[in-house]
C-alpha cells in the first residue's frame, strides 16, 4: 500500500493468536523489558490493592504472595509503604490487611456508609443536645484528622466543622487521641514525620502529644484547650470498633471562654466516655 507521497508504508502484521484480554495485555506489558516508562514497583502495589475483592476483605502477606505470584519479602514491602501511605489498614490483632481510607477514597467507597457512623450519630446527637457542643466523628487522614460524621447541638451556632474537615493531627484533641491510642511503634513513626514537617514547632507538639498520653492513662481522654485554635477547646475519646476498621475518635467541642474547659473536662468528659463505650459494645451486637 502506498502513501501520497509514493513511498509504501507497510501494514503490520495481524497475529494468528487470539485476541487477548486486557488484563493480559497488563500482565504481558509488565514483562516487556523494552517499555522503559514502564514502573514495575507502582504496578505491583496497585496488583496487591487489587487482591481486595472488596472494602471488607482481609488478606495476609502469604496469601497476598499467593495472588500476585511474588516473593513474600517483596510483598512485606509493599504491604508496609502501602500501610504507611494509608491505602492499607493493618489490623493487629490477625496480622492481616485489609483496604485503607486512600484506597476506599479511590475505589468511590466513602466512610460514610460504614456502620460506625450509622451507630453512632443519635448517640452523639444525644450527646450534643445534653452538653451543648459540637460531637464528631474522625478518623487519621495522613498527617490530618478527617470528619466524617458531626453532630451539633440546637444551641451551638459558633462552630461550624463540616463533614469533611480536616484539621492538624498534632495540636488537635481529635489527633492526639489517635496518637495516644496508637501502638508506640506507629506512633513513634508519626512523630518523626510530624518532626520533619515542622522542626520549629515540634517541641511544643511533642509536649501536647506526651501530655495526651498520660491523660488517656490516666482519665481516658484526650484534650486541646486553645492549642490547635485558640478559640476552640475540645476532648476526644478513641473509638475501638473491633471490626478492623482505621482508628477512629469522637470528640466534643465548643466555643473556648470562662469556664468552658472546666465544663468539658468535669461534666462532658465522662459523658462523652460512656458514649463511645456504648457505641462499641453495639457494634458488637
Amino acid at each position: 500500500m502506498c502513501g501520497g507521497d509514493g513511498r509504501e508504508e507497510r501494514m503490520p502484521k495481524r497475529s494468528t493468536t487470539a485476541v487477548q484480554s486486557p488484563r493480559a495485555d497488563a500482565h504481558r506489558a509488565a514483562r516487556d523489558p523494552q517499555d522503559r516508562h514502564f514502573v514495575t514497583a507502582l504496578a505491583r502495589g496497585l496488583k496487591v490493592l487489587s487482591c481486595f475483592k472488596s472494602g471488607e476483605e482481609r488478606l495476609g502477606n502469604q496469601e497476598l504472595a499467593q495472588r500476585c505470584q511474588l516473593p513474600k519479602s517483596t510483598i512485606t514491602r509493599l504491604t508496609h509503604t502501602l500501610t504507611r501511605l494509608d491505602y492499607l489498614h493493618h489490623i493487629e490483632e490477625s496480622g492481616r490487611y485489609r483496604l485503607g481510607v486512600a484506597a476506599l477514597a479511590l475505589g468511590g467507597t466513602t466512610l460514610a456508609r460504614l456502620d460506625v457512623k450509622e451507630v453512632g450519630r443519635p448517640l452523639m446527637q444525644a450527646l450534643a443536645n445534653a452538653t451543648s457542643t459540637l460531637v464528631s466523628l474522625g478518623t487519621r487522614d495522613d498527617l490530618a484528622m478527617l470528619y466524617i460524621e458531626s453532630c451539633r447541638s440546637y444551641s451551638l451556632v459558633t462552630l461550624r466543622l463540616e463533614i469533611g474537615s480536616r484539621i492538624p493531627l498534632a495540636p488537635s484533641a481529635m489527633g492526639r487521641a489517635v496518637l495516644a491510642g496508637a501502638e508506640p511503634a506507629l506512633r513513634q513513626g508519626l512523630e518523626e514525620r510530624l518532626r520533619a514537617l515542622d522542626p520549629l514547632q515540634w517541641p511544643r507538639l511533642q509536649a501536647g502529644i506526651d501530655q495526651a498520653v498520660a491523660e488517656l492513662a490516666a482519665h481516658g481522654c484526650c484534650s486541646s484547650l486553645g492549642d490547635w485554635h485558640a478559640e476552640i477547646h475540645a476532648i476526644a475519646v478513641p473509638l475501638r470498633t473491633g471490626q478492623g476498621l482505621p482508628p477512629m475518635v469522637v470528640n466534643a467541642a465548643c466555643p473556648a471562654s470562662a469556664g468552658s474547659a472546666q465544663h468539658l473536662l468535669q461534666q462532658v468528659r465522662p459523658r462523652l466516655i460512656e458514649t463511645v463505650r456504648t457505641i462499641e459494645a453495639r457494634l458488637q451486637q
